[in-house]
Order: structure tokens, then C-alpha cells, then sequence
């Protein structure tokens, strides 16, 4: 017998883990930590409307998860590219050293 869990802990968790996102974003410098904390946002934002869709027995939030996937794809693209690009130029990358893309 298989124990059904509540919505309550699936927006609980989605909770948790879009905190720990968001701290990551703020107190990290380096980029593909944001990236993977940025990553682990949507994933949380994914998992809310997967349980609404779920709780409003709607398709609708299933579809809007697959919108908010392409857009990550396309933010780790144009991310990871001007990552590249700032590796290029210096040893280390951090946050900080976004400005130096600059003309």
C-alpha cells in the first residue's frame, strides 16, 4: 500500500528548495553556482505547477513546465557562453567580472 502525498509537501518542498536557490544566488560569486542555484529555482517553480496541475486536475501547468525547461536550456546557452568568454580573458571567473564584457 503505497502512502499518497499531500500537495502541502510538494509546495513545501518547492519551498525549500526555491530558498536555498535564492540564498545560493545571493551570496555566491562564482557563475555557474548562480547557474545551478538559478536551475534549482525553476525546478522549484516546475514542481509548484506540477502540483497544482495536479491538485486542479488541469494539463495546463504540465504545459507551462515545458515553457519554463526552454527557457532554462536557453538561459544555460547564453550563460555558459559569456562564462566562456570571460575565461577567456582571466584565470578565474566570478560575478564581479561580467563588467569587463563590456565594449
Amino acid at each position: 500500500m503505497v502512502a499518497a502525498v499531500s500537495s502541502g509537501w510538494y509546495l513545501s518542498l518547492a519551498a525549500v528548495l526555491f530558498s536555498l536557490g535564492a540564498v545560493g544566488v545571493m551570496i555566491r560569486r562564482n557563475p555557474l553556482v548562480m547557474f545551478m542555484c538559478v536551475e534549482l529555482m525553476l525546478n522549484a517553480v516546475n514542481l509548484t505547477f506540477v502540483t497544482f496541475a495536479r491538485e486542479l486536475d488541469d494539463v495546463g501547468g504540465q504545459v507551462v513546465v515545458f515553457f519554463v525547461l526552454v527557457v532554462a536550456a536557453a538561459e544555460v546557452v547564453v550563460g555558459l557562453g559569456i562564462i566562456v568568454s570571460i575565461l577567456r580573458r582571466r584565470p578565474a571567473a566570478t560575478a564581479d567580472d561580467a563588467s569587463l564584457l563590456r565594449g
